[in-house]
């Protein structure tokens, strides 16, 4: 069969690499082509553009940024209908994806979507569209489920979170070993997690190392999104104490006694890591201000918004300083405080429900197909 599959960003790269590796369990014959990243990649196939040159975020960066994104539209529809594919899989990037979506339904081709976006925080009338356009919905979070079939009576799989089958699939790595590659020392690790995208990164990173001079008996390692070189990460770099990975994300969590987190899928996999987390955001004025009036959320970070509670605190826009971060990081090593965290991050993985997500997903897809494409509703 023929998979043609759209990821726009880090974590979608991740998350459609494992759906690929289970789909070809399935399908060994199976053909990609795709949108996404060097993970993918690694599973086979072809990749046609990487996520690297499409990751704008905010409302003030897409406009500045239309006309490529437009180009990017007019491109996937050519060469989608140039790979005749017998499926079109979406993985989140709901902006981009959700045009194609339209249009793919308009050409017969059966639109599945694995992760939904994220209509219940904003932009909840594209549920028409989510009705009209996507042929099959898997969803990744426990609340979306009930979102979906109880309010808007359109029926979606809950397929469990990914991010469970990534961290499950990881070789694990000592901290002695770890520690050792990477040129630390003995001292603990404040992991920093600024993001995967420039725009972001440029805005999180200085702020994150402003504290860095009050944390002595500590070592802060910095955690380099894999499309983007140390070149870049450098320039915000001014104290000695800071450590540079790139691609070992997993690795740093799982030996991170603390972290400063970027808000986004980051924050709930500190918190499967087991790591005490404070959440992190700070976007571009213009793009805030708009988000603010149209997004209805009481959170920010997947971790309280899953458990419906101030699990983790979350610094934002202008709460976001230096005075700030360090009263939080001072909760985060205070061992009670500490301790009443983690059992909450215990609940939190009960929520999240059994590994397997790729796996189901896969089923479902590969099922469909052999039924040419049909999604069977009842």
């Amino acid at each position: 069969m023929k998979y043609y599959i759209i990821a726009g960003e880090a974590s979608g790269d991740l998350h459609a690499a494992n759906l690929m590796k289970a789909l070809l369990a399935k399908d060994p014959q199976a053909n990609f082509r795709f949108w996404g990243g060097d993970r993918m990649q690694a599973e086979g196939g072809t990749l046609v553009k990487h996520y690297k040159d499409l990751a704008f975020m905010g409302f003030l960066e897409v406009l500045l940024n239309l006309r490529t994104i437009l180009k990017n539209i007019s491109f996937c529809k050519k060469d989608i209908s140039e790979f005749k594919p017998d499926i079109l899989i979406f993985v989140d990037y709901p902006g981009f994806n959700m045009r194609i979506a339209k249009w793919a339904k308009q050409q017969g081709i059966p639109t599945h979507y694995y992760i939904s976006p994220q209509i219940w925080a904003w932009k909840e009338n594209r549920i028409k569209a989510i009705k009209r356009d996507v042929d099959a919905m898997y969803v990744i979070l426990p609340f979306e489920k009930d979102f979906y079939e109880k309010k808007h009576q359109y029926r979606v799989h809950f397929v469990g979170h990914p991010l469970l089958d990534a961290i499950a699939a990881r070789k694990e790595v000592s901290e002695e070993v770890f520690k050792r590659e990477n040129g630390l020392d003995e001292r603990p690790i404040i992991a920093l997690l600024p993001g995967s995208r420039k725009q972001e990164i440029a805005k999180m990173l200085s702020v994150m190392l402003s504290v860095v001079g009050s944390y002595h008996q500590y070592q802060f390692v910095i955690a380099g999104a894999p499309s983007l070189g140390y070149d870049f990460y450098k320039q915000f770099i001014k104290e000695e104490n800071v450590h540079f990975v790139s691609g070992k994300t997993y690795d740093l969590l799982s030996n991170a006694h603390a972290a400063l987190v970027t808000s986004g899928t980051a924050t709930l996999e500190t918190a499967l890591f087991r790591v005490p987390e404070v959440v992190c955001y700070r976007g571009n004025w213009i793009s805030y201000q708009i988000a603010k009036r149209v997004i209805s959320l009481e959170y920010i970070s997947l971790v309280n918004l899953i458990m419906d509670a101030p699990v983790v605190t979350e610094l934002i826009q202008g709460d976001l300083n230096t005075r700030n971060l360090k009263t939080e990081l001072n909760k985060l090593l205070n061992p009670d405080y500490r301790e009443k965290l983690l059992n909450n991050y215990e609940a939190l993985r009960e929520k999240l429900g059994k590994e397997g997500a790729s796996e189901r997903t896969a089923q479902a897809i590969y099922t469909s197909l052999q039924n040419k494409g049909h999604y069977d509703r009842s």
